[in-house]
């Protein structure tokens, strides 16, 4: 099997609205894959799509080599779970899990004895006569996934199942979540809006904007190497900085912004003259001594701001602060730094390395939350 899942050029119109508009993307035999976007990015639509709920109004999905066009969701290799559980009540635990087994006519002892051993693999043996409401949040995740697996999918398809969850237990639900794939190898198709849970769970990250398709990488990549503002703003806390090109050279643009010239990795796409952004995340950002500038040990890229306040977070403090225009600058320091932190209204500067900013064409995108 070349992959798991295949969509070749999938667009979804709704009326004059596009939902999916041209997304093409592959996932790998055994991967966990996460769709990552904001509300109305269009990532549950695809997941429809490849569960067979909606038909593409353009383009091909396929599972395996197979097209999956006519077949509805009962003829594909697919299992879902969806954010509301859909357990029934009325059936104790191994009855709820093997529930899939008896529509295709598997025996009850079958049927038993596979609910037993997704028991086992879900470290819930002997819950199998319990109630679903005698069950916590985690556990009945659980149930819903051993649901899942019982029928033997190749793709499990998940529509954000850990959303209605506290974060402590969401946080354990994606460690459990990621070893029941790998003990099981069957191919994960997660849609989530946490750009947490899709980093730390996830083999590979397809990021959605607006329909359109915006990166597909490893999550590393995805952080240290956007390719695109969207990106950048989306995938985690980051700072940006408008500017324009001057010069590229060996991989580096140098840029001349408000706050001086800047150097950092060139993006794709980029060209000299053209207005572009550097981003640069929090924690490349260091305290240079008051005063400094570029050239003088601090780095080749100084940016003089004003502190506004810190946020005490544990291993690490939150410096804010703004430039003289009044852009906000976030500086993650460790603690060990702080003991002499500046009090809010002191002129500071933060330096950062060239390597660890990069410049990518056009301006920042605010992020989702943020728009108005």
């Amino acid at each position: 099997m070349s992959h798991s899942v295949a969509l070749e050029r999938v667009t979804m119109a709704f009326g004059e609205t596009r939902a999916v508009d041209d997304v093409s993307f592959t996932v790998e035999p055994g991967e966990f894959f996460s769709i990552l976007g904001p509300s109305g990015c269009g990532k549950t639509t695809i997941l429809r799509m490849v569960a067979g709920f909606l038909a593409p109004s353009a383009g091909r999905v396929l599972i395996g080599e197979r097209d999956m066009a006519g077949l509805g969701p009962n003829q594909r290799p697919t299992a879902m779970i969806f954010q509301s559980l859909a357990l029934f009540p009325l059936m104790p635990v191994w009855e709820n899990i093997a529930f899939g087994l008896e529509a295709r006519g598997v025996s009850k002892e079958k049927r038993r004895r596979r609910a037993e051993e997704l028991l086992d693999l879900i470290a819930l043996s002997g819950y199998g006569e319990r109630k679903i409401s005698e069950l916590s949040g985690g556990q009945k995740q659980r149930v819903a996934i051993a649901r899942a697996l019982a029928v033997e999918p190749q793709v499990l398809l998940l529509d954000e199942p850990l959303s209605a969850l506290d974060l402590k237990l969401r946080q354990h639900m994606r460690a459990e979540l990621r070893t029941i794939q790998k003990r099981t190898g069957v191919t994960f198709l997660y849609i989530t809006h946490d750009q947490s849970e899709a980093l730390a769970m996830s083999d590979r990250v397809a990021v959605m904007s607006a329909g359109v398709l915006q990166q597909v990488a490893a999550p590393r990549t995805l952080y240290d190497e956007p390719a695109t503002p969207f990106v950048a703003t989306f995938v985690g806390e980051t700072n940006a900085v408008p500017g324009r090109v001057v010069a590229i050279e060996n991989g580096e643009a140098a840029l001349d912004t408000a706050h001086g010239r800047f150097t950092a990795r060139a993006g794709a796409g980029l060209a000299a003259g053209a207005e572009a952004t550097l981003y640069v995340r929090p924690e490349a950002l260091t305290l240079a001594r008051q005063g400094a500038t570029a050239g003088e040990g601090a780095g080749p890229n100084v940016l003089a701001a004003r502190a506004e306040r810190l946020d005490f977070e544990g291993a690490f403090g939150l410096l804010h602060g703004a430039t003289a225009d009044g852009a906000r600058l976030l500086a993650a320091l460790p603690s060990t730094t702080l003991g002499g932190a500046p009090a809010p209204g002191a002129e500071i500067a933060f330096s950062f390395s060239t390597r660890d900013a990069i410049a990518l064409p056009g301006h920042a995108q605010a992020r989702p939350e943020e728009e108005p």
